[in-house]
């Protein structure tokens, strides 16, 4: 660990230093900031940015870029509505929403690996294409309100207070035997490992973080469940990129292309299957906001989302450069954009201030990824 400080590379050190100085001044300033109440406000916040955000992260592991993951959502929260409005069920609505998501994605992928045209430009002009998608759905409708009870209750319902205990236990569980068999894999086959005390202690500051925040969260309703639902897609994909080829494959495409094509790998094929995955998880975060918002409109996917989820993928730590990251640092940096935004509401701050905020910390963190990199490329690592 050490050895990865004196390089540069510090992992989520930073984003959490940062998160709990964020913490620190907004409950100085206002005592009800970390109340059970404001943090699961919190959550339901961040359960749409932080999907997106994972989205973002697999292109952004490419060394690529999407700028039509909001329009997506937004595309995808409309296809909800009406379908649910037309009279369809939770569930065929929901998959008729995540389809919608992974064509998109899969003629984006298509675009960029087979015609050849930059990601830049091929999302750009999704982006804008899908906005007027949306208007067209939507007509002279304008806002249409969600009023399937059971797709309404995604971002109101809680998990009960036994619940959560249960699965802060399996979560402590599953996170511990995940980093010592690592480890002990490493071992194995001749790789550097962390000592054993510094697994123990890595599996014990997870237990304690999921203590903390069940206890937390249980002081109001108990855990959100679209926050139960970002989190189990979190380890989801943090597992798939760790421990699966098809992780590998996009690793080693976004570090060296070159390389992984003269390796056998797939170059297309994993293009375009990451395009299709970013793409429906931006659905998924649209069916999540469409539920927190109870409607769709045609400001669906707009504002501030696109940049935040952005935002929230670079801040957590992974490389624009392609090739370096990790899922999670998705969950970390829409915690940390979610807290400026959530602190900044409670204090009735001008958006002024909060863009250059967030501005600032996104240049921080892109800073940190450059000085990193030169670091590495002077080692050669």
């Amino acid at each position: 660990m050490r050895a990865r400080w004196a390089e540069g590379d510090l992992g989520l050190l930073p984003v959490v230093i940062g998160l709990i100085v964020i913490w620190i001044v907004f409950q100085a300033v206002n005592g009800n900031f970390l109340s059970g109440r404001n943090l699961s406000n919190l959550v339901l916040q961040i359960a749409e940015i932080g999907m997106l955000a994972v989205g973002e992260t697999f292109i952004l592991l490419l060394g690529e870029i999407d700028l039509s993951i909001a329009a997506v959502s937004g595309v995808a929260a409309g296809v909800l509505v009406l379908a649910a409005d037309g009279g369809w069920g939770a569930w065929p609505a929901v998959l008729a929403s995540v389809a919608c998501g992974a064509a998109i994605g899969a003629f984006q992928g298509f675009w960029v690996t087979v015609i050849g045209v930059p990601s830049f430009i091929v999302t750009l002009a999704g982006s804008l294409g899908y906005q007027g998608i949306l208007l067209a759905m939507l007509g002279q409708e304008g806002t249409v309100p969600l009023q399937n009870g059971s797709l309404l209750s995604i971002a109101s319902s809680y998990v009960p207070s036994g619940a959560g205990w249960a699965l802060a236990v399996l979560v402590t569980i599953a996170y511990a035997w995940g980093v010592f068999r690592g480890r002990a894999l490493r071992r194995s086959r001749g790789l550097s490992a962390p000592s054993a005390k510094e697994t123990a202690l890595r599996a014990a500051v997870v237990g304690a973080l999921c203590v903390v925040t069940v206890a937390v969260l249980n002081g109001y309703r108990g855990l959100p469940l679209s926050g139960l639902i970002l989190v189990a897609f979190v380890a989801l994909f943090t597992f798939i990129t760790q421990a699966t080829p098809f992780g590998r494959h996009v690793y080693a495409l976004g570090g060296n292309p070159e390389a992984a094509r003269r390796a056998g790998i797939r170059l297309g094929t994993v293009r375009i299957a990451v395009f299709t995955l970013a793409s429906t998880l931006g659905a998924i975060g649209g069916i999540l906001g469409a539920s927190r918002l109870g409607s769709a409109s045609p400001a669906s996917g707009g504002g501030n989302l696109l940049l935040d989820s952005i935002a929230a993928a670079v801040i957590g730590g992974t490389s624009l450069f392609g090739g370096r990251g990790f899922v999670y640092n998705a969950l970390a940096g829409a915690l940390v954009i979610g807290s400026i935004e959530n602190g900044m509401d409670l204090l009735s701050a001008p958006s002024s201030v909060k863009y250059v905020i967030e501005g600032s910390i996104l240049l921080i963190a892109v800073t940190i990824d450059t000085i990193t990199r030169r670091r590495r490329a002077r080692t050669g690592r």
